[in-house]
């Protein structure tokens, strides 16, 4: 069963099949079956033929019947599988009973499971042969030695042969595994060798045989004081040396004699036994000094400061922030330990993100990135794809069809094209800031041909991620072909941009390109990669002709002469950039990164040339020769991206327009639940536009608990920032007669194991979330997200407290003019303090919520109002006293507001609030609803992401030292108490 693989299965026609381990040579499994088989051939799946005509497909790992192909044969007299493909021959039976073969091979296509044209061979098909390297050509043969070699995808094309059969028949046809030679058998005994006497090669993988070198003579060279060593040659080498040592080779033993001091020197008195001199007393009694050369300080990439380390720095005017190209020039020259290779750059190496206590939200991004192109983060499952995603977002006409996509009304919950517009558009919106791809490294990861084809990360530790990448692009295309059709079936835009059709791929005419090719490079002999090193080898621009069905390929000269002469239809293609695998050194994984040529993507750029390194979230600019340059040690191109040269520049925006908000104006429930204490948009009156004010709050669960490593001083490391799902959003409306009353108030169903609702902090219980128990309306994450979107390119200001956050776990870019965020409105920057939403009501708008738990709905009506407050300040022209003397008062009461046992001084605070307003010429706003707090109170200089929703909702308006000091430790993860 396939190849390394240590099983077999045996079948007859008995009622059993056994699986037998051949390492071990005893039978692992029996499988009972209803079927008696007579032959079986391995492909993708087990083919299996019956002794009634038919053919069972087996699923290789448990046996089970997938798929009964009925064939229009009495019994199959041979079959072959390959790749996706099935033929099969057989006998049928005369009118007179008798059997007879049939002059008919029935071709199946594995992949869906279906009959495709069947191949007429009117002498009698007797035996069938796939070809073992051409995947759609088969050789079929009759009794008598008729032979005929025929495509499958095109029968028509037929090449006819016979063999020289002089007695009897023919009794058997096997091809070599080389696909170079062929064996014929007769009833008389003899083998039939056919093939190309001067080139014929049986094995798969043959090398010939290695002689000894033969001994090569030196001219005798006089070395005396007469010769010039200049004459005397030196040999040339291209592998690394035996000598050339890496540092884990060398040890230091022992340390060279310290020095003596010149103060005791010229001190020195004769004694009986040598000299004695005073003790300059410059160092302590038995300390030892390191007398060897101080080693040169490792060049990896310097991590940059926490932003919570930054904010407190920027107050107190300390050390400046460093940056990368402060450091630059002095790495790149630098020595390197022996677990990285000297010439690999800096910025071509792995960049980890380092989480402090405040979460992913205080790693300093911007250290990594000073250009307007957005990077990808890796902290994600399956974030090897990020150097793809890169290199299909800078291709202009992909990135348009997947947007043109996303604008339409699918809400297909595995569609990569949607996923991949969200991600692009993100990315554009970002400008320069980190993004990550987890919903759709979520939606990839739960396609089950994914992972079946090995392209998860948890199932294939060992597979090469060249490998893993160059299956990943080709499933993506496919995958999005099909989401594609799925929509607009009769459009053929998909297949001009990229021609994802199995017939085209596979026939031997080429009818056409398409306007983008996506070219699998990857290498892995050594004598391949050599080509790769030479210089100017990879063309920026190349020609395409397709002439009688055949495909001329040409670059440089050749097609600018044939450009210039104009006879034929020459297709240009230019290189918008490659995927390359870097190997850092010895003892560091392989990663991948995308150089990209970003002039080709942007509207209307002078620049011919502007590429950029994408190595996740580093990004920075290169030169085209630095680009382009590959070398067989370390860095070596995976996947290459071509896109017509009439593309350059060809960056579509009209799907803006083309936005279809029809999902903001139905009801849309798995579960047939209608949204409570919620009233839908009347398109008619209050369709969105751009200015449109709305609130919003989300609510999330835990996915999976934040991982933590204790080292063995106590200082504890984040190792895994907790995982958090989006479980609920609810967005109000934020002006209109209907102010503050919800249109959107959906909960979202997930798949994933909980470990956490946070129900104290959510008002999520356990079942809400689970269509078949659950009160509230239910809807899938891309619903609830695609709503988002569209309210976001419809132009929307969104208004909440702390959305940086929220917005970060949605996975969702919203530029600063679009936000009203109220931590931000009550914040003096000075005091390196944010205040939460809870103690802001009570102060402000003399409420106290979030007594029991919370509701997104609340918590959004509370931001509203603190708005609308903030407004009411802005008129009065009293913003900057109003905040001070929140500040003030936050001060007295710890910043949270006080408990029912206060009584009679709550009442003073109030009274005391009152008079200050009134001062200040600001009416007093009356009455109010109990509202929870929201989530994103974030404390402190940044707003944590990756910590549970229950640990940022109780530390809410806690500084850095408090968080540092309610800390405590439970099993792997870290918990803050109350």
């Amino acid at each position: 069963m396939g190849k390394g693989n240590a099983f077999i299965v045996v079948a007859g026609c008995q009622n059993v099949m056994q699986k037998i381990d051949v390492e071990r040579g005893r039978i692992v499994e029996e499988v009972p079956t209803e079927y008696e088989y007579t032959m079986m051939k391995y492909s993708r799946y087990i083919c299996a033929a019956t002794i009634t005509g038919s053919v069972n497909i087996l699923d290789p790992d448990t046996l089970r019947i997938i798929k009964t192909l009925e064939t229009p044969n009495s019994r199959i007299c041979e079959m072959d599988a390959r790749n996706n493909y099935l033929v099969t021959c057989g006998w049928v039976t005369r009118q007179q009973g008798t059997p007879m073969l049939a002059s008919l091979a029935n071709v199946y296509d594995l992949k869906t499971m279906t009959q495709l044209k069947p191949i007429p061979f009117a002498a009698g098909a007797a035996h069938v042969q796939m070809h073992p390297r051409m995947s759609t050509t088969c050789i079929i043969a009759s009794h008598h030695g008729q032979m005929q070699v025929v495509d499958l995808m095109n029968s028509n094309t037929v090449n006819l042969r016979q063999a020289n059969i002089s007695s009897g028949f023919m009794s058997g046809l096997v091809l070599a595994p080389s696909g170079e030679a062929f064996a014929l058998s007769d009833n008389s005994g003899f083998i039939h060798l056919w093939g190309s006497p001067s080139k014929v090669a049986f094995a798969e993988i043959s090398n010939p045989i290695e002689f000894a070198d033969p001994q090569e003579s030196y001219p005798v060279i006089a070395v005396d004081d007469d010769v010039p060593l200049s004459t005397i040659g030196m040999p040339y080498y291209r592998e690394q040396l035996l000598s050339a040592w890496t540092s884990t080779q060398l040890y230091e033993v022992g340390n060279p004699p310290v020095k003596i001091d010149p103060l005791i020197l010229s001190d020195l008195r004769p004694s009986d036994i040598g000299s004695c001199a005073r003790n300059p007393k410059k160092l302590r009694r038995n300390q030892a000094i390191k007398t060897r050369v101080v080693e040169i300080e490792d060049p990896s990439l310097a991590a940059p400061k926490f932003l919570s380390e930054k904010a407190r720095e920027s107050e107190k005017n300390q050390s400046p922030e460093r940056r990368i190209s402060d450091i630059q020039e002095a790495m790149v020259n630098a020595a390197l330990n022996g677990s990285m290779k000297a010439d690999v750059p800096i910025m071509y190496r792995n960049v980890e993100i380092k989480y402090s206590k405040f979460g992913v939200d205080d790693f300093d991004f911007e250290y990594y990135n000073k250009t307007q192109f957005s990077g990808l983060e890796t902290h994600i499952a399956n974030s090897y794809t990020n150097s793809l995603l890169q290199l299909l977002k800078f291709t202009p006409l992909v990135r348009n069809v997947a947007l043109h996509h996303t604008a339409t009304t699918c809400l297909y919950d595995t569609c990569l094209l949607c996923e991949m517009g969200f991600l692009f558009d993100m990315m554009e919106k970002a400008e320069g800031q980190s993004c990550q791809a987890t919903n759709f490294l979520k939606t990839f990861s739960s396609i089950p041909e994914a992972s079946n084809m090995g392209l998860l990360e948890e199932n294939s530790h060992h597979t090469p991620l060249t490998a893993m990448l160059q299956a990943a692009c080709r499933f993506l295309l496919e995958h999005s072909a099909l989401d594609y059709r799925k929509i607009s079936p009769n459009t053929p835009e998909f297949n001009q941009t990229l021609a994802i059709e199995a017939p085209l791929t596979t026939r031997k005419s080429i009818r056409g390109v398409p306007d983008v090719l996506m070219i699998n490079a990857a290498l892995s002999t050594a004598e391949s990669k050599q080509y790769w090193a030479k210089p100017g080898w990879l063309p920026s621009e190349i020609g395409v002709i397709i002439e009688n069905g055949k495909c001329f390929c040409f670059e440089g000269e050749d097609l600018r002469l044939h450009v210039k002469r104009g006879l034929h239809n020459v297709k240009v293609y230019e290189l918008v950039g490659i995927v390359a695998d870097i190997n850092s050194g010895e003892h560091q994984k392989s990663h991948l990164v995308s150089l990209i040529n970003t002039s080709i993507s942007d509207r209307g750029s002078a620049l011919r040339d502007n590429w950029h390194l994408f190595n996740d979230f580093l990004v920075r600019n290169v030169s085209k020769s630095d680009a382009l340059h590959f070398a067989p040690s370390w860095k070596m191109p995976a996947v290459l991206a071509f896109q017509i040269v009439n593309g350059r520049h060809a960056v579509d925006d009209s799907w803006k327009d083309a936005l279809d908000p029809t999902l903001l104006y139905i009801e849309y429930s798995i579960n047939n639940r209608l949204p409570q204490g919620c009233q839908l948009l009347n398109p008619a009156i209050e369709a969105p536009v751009a200015g449109s004010h709305v609130a919003i709050d989300t609510e999330f669960v835990a996915l999976q608990q934040e991982e933590i490593e204790i080292k063995a001083d106590g200082d504890r490391e984040i190792v895994r920032p907790t995982r958090l799902g989006l479980a609920r959003v609810s967005v109000l409306r934020g002006s209109g007669v209907d102010e503050g009353l919800p249109f959107i108030n959906d909960y979202i169903t997930i798949t994933e194991p909980i470990v956490d609702y946070l129900t104290k902090w959510s008002g999520v219980h356990e079942g809400d979330l689970n269509s078949l128990h659950s009160s509230h309306n239910l809807v899938p994450l891309k619903v609830a997200y695609k709503k988002l979107w569209l309210l976001l390119n419809l132009g929307c200001v969104f208004i909440g407290h702390g959305l940086p956050k929220d917005f970060r776990t949605i996975n969702i870019h919203v530029p600063k003019a679009q936000v009203l965020d109220t931590v931000d409105l009550f914040y003096i920057r000075a005091r390196q303090r944010k205040l939460s939403l809870r103690f802001l009501a009570w102060y402000l708008l003399k409420e106290d919520i979030q007594q029991e738990t919370h509701d997104s709905i609340e918590d959004a009506r509370t931001a509203l109002r603190l708005w609308r407050k903030f407004e009411e300040f802005r008129d009065a022209g009293v913003v900057d006293a109003m905040v001070e003397e929140v500040y003030r008062e936050g001060k007295k009461w710890g910043y949270k507001p006080p408990g029912e046992a206060i009584g009679m001084a709550v009442m003073g605070r109030r009274e005391k609030c009152r008079s200050t307003e009134a001062s200040l010429g600001v009416p007093a706003f009356e009455g109010g609803r109990e509202t929870p707090e929201i989530l994103r109170g974030g404390s402190g200089p940044g707003t944590p992401v990756a910590k549970p929703r229950a640990v940022e909702r109780r530390v809410g308006a806690a500084t850095a030292s408090e968080w540092e000091n309610t800390g405590r430790v439970s099993s792997v993860a870290v918990r803050i108490s109350e």
